[in-house]
């Protein structure tokens, strides 16, 4: 393989990867130096001209003439005159010897290899620079089309042909995937792999919920809107706090639409996931009654030191604030970034479809019920709302211990 064909090659190589000249000329010169060097050990006494537009290649070496008897004569960039006499005879000591090197001089063997790592270099240029764009975008929406459906993660194809994936933990529960279609999550992580980009995309991050709402809402795109802050369970319920900074635009509203209209776009995009869009404000109390709606609160009590929060309501909003296996709850509780807990205004009555826990005395013992009454589960029905790991979690009690609770508590309503 002759040069103009070595380098023809690999400039069109190159523009299919949309590699731009600079960079393509760079790691021309960079395989032809490093051919120089096994060759000739050092290569600072050498010009490489590379013309890839025609494929033109040029390696000149240049070497000073010094006597046939000097001490350096042996220098790399040295040539006895004897030498230099037989490229041109009238040359002399002191001058310049500038000898053309062709690339068939290096052997049949050197020229396939530079080939192979040209192309080598190309290609990990082309993943150094997939790793440096998607490194630029964490956090910002993008589309793909699915290729493939592995049980562990989706993987996807961008517009430039590089690999995507979500993997099954960053995917909504309820999400099904076909070959072909075009599916929108956000940038989550990029990583490199055995030299390879691993680009990580996320439907249930919090951002990608913001990012949709970015899309779907003016107002939040251009910056009129901000959402403060975000909390998810995917694919179930989710609530955003949002405020304007211009007294004209009601933030709630600009979200929701007219009749919905912007926040169904969103919702359909969330596999119908439920979301609570509340005003945020700087005051705790206030924030925290709208964090639970739709229940309505009697009164608060806020403990600043602990972050702990206990809310009082009547019998019949208390399901309404827990809400369906503690959803409305734990969101809420995440999104003042305090706990919150629940309790029956009226604790000493009782409704006539619940039963006061106390009533399960002889069956549950009472520092179990203490344990319950003190996140404000009082009734049976309370108990029951919340799901085993929320109890688990907010209480000392063992999963063991909660199983036999509510299982206690179930029979009384059989």
């Amino acid at each position: 393989m002759d040069a103009s064909t070595l380098i023809e090659s690999f400039a069109e190589f190159a523009k299919q990867k949309n590699i731009d000249r600079p960079t393509m000329i760079r790691i021309l010169e960079d395989v032809f130096r490093n051919m120089i060097k096994k060759k000739y050990v050092q290569d600072d006494n050498f010009d490489i001209i590379v013309n890839a537009d025609k494929g033109d290649l040029e390696i000149w070496r240049f070497r000073e003439i010094v006597d046939d008897e000097s001490e350096d004569i042996w220098d790399h960039d040295k040539i006895s005159l004897s030498e230099a006499r037989k490229i041109e005879p009238d040359f002399e000591v002191g001058e310049e010897v500038a000898e053309e090197v062709h690339l068939e001089d290096f052997g049949r063997r050197a020229v396939t290899t530079a080939r192979q790592t040209l192309i080598q270099k190309v290609k990990d240029l082309e993943k150094d620079i997939v790793y440096q764009k998607y490194k630029d975008i964490v956090g910002e929406l993008v589309t793909g089309e699915v290729y493939q459906v592995l049980s562990r993660e989706v993987l996807l194809i961008d517009g430039d042909g590089n690999e995507i994936s979500i993997p099954r933990g960053e995917q909504i529960p309820k999400d099904r995937y076909r070959k072909g279609e075009t599916v929108k999550s956000v940038v989550h992580k990029v990583d490199m792999v055995n030299g390879s980009p691993k680009i990580i995309l996320s439907r249930t991050s919090p951002v990608f919920l913001e990012r949709l709402f970015e899309q779907e809402v003016p107002e939040v795109y251009d910056g009129l809107i901000t959402i403060k802050k975000v909390v998810r369970e995917p694919g179930e319920r989710a609530k955003v706090a949002v405020e304007s900074y211009d007294d004209r635009i009601d933030p709630v509203g600009a979200c929701v639409g007219m009749k919905g209209s912007r926040i169904h776009a969103v919702v359909r995009e969330l596999q119908n996931e439920n979301i609570d869009v509340i005003n945020y404000t700087e005051n705790l109390e206030l924030y925290i009654q709208r964090a639970l709606s739709p229940a309505k609160i009697t009164s608060i009590k806020i403990d600043r030191e602990n972050k702990r929060v206990s809310v009082f309501l009547q019998p019949d909003q208390v399901s309404l604030a827990i809400g369906k296996g503690g959803l409305n709850i734990k969101l809420a509780s995440r999104l003042v970034d305090m706990e919150i807990d629940v309790f029956r205004d009226n604790a000493g009555a009782v409704q006539e479809e619940d039963v006061d826990l106390d009533e399960f005395s002889d069956e549950i013992e009472s520092w179990i019920i203490d344990e319950l009454k003190r996140i404000g589960l009082d009734t049976a029905k309370s108990v029951l709302a919340l799901s085993k790991d929320e109890i688990v979690r907010r209480t000392d009690l063992e999963e063991e211990t909660v199983e036999t609770i509510t299982g206690v508590l179930k029979k009384e309503f059989e």
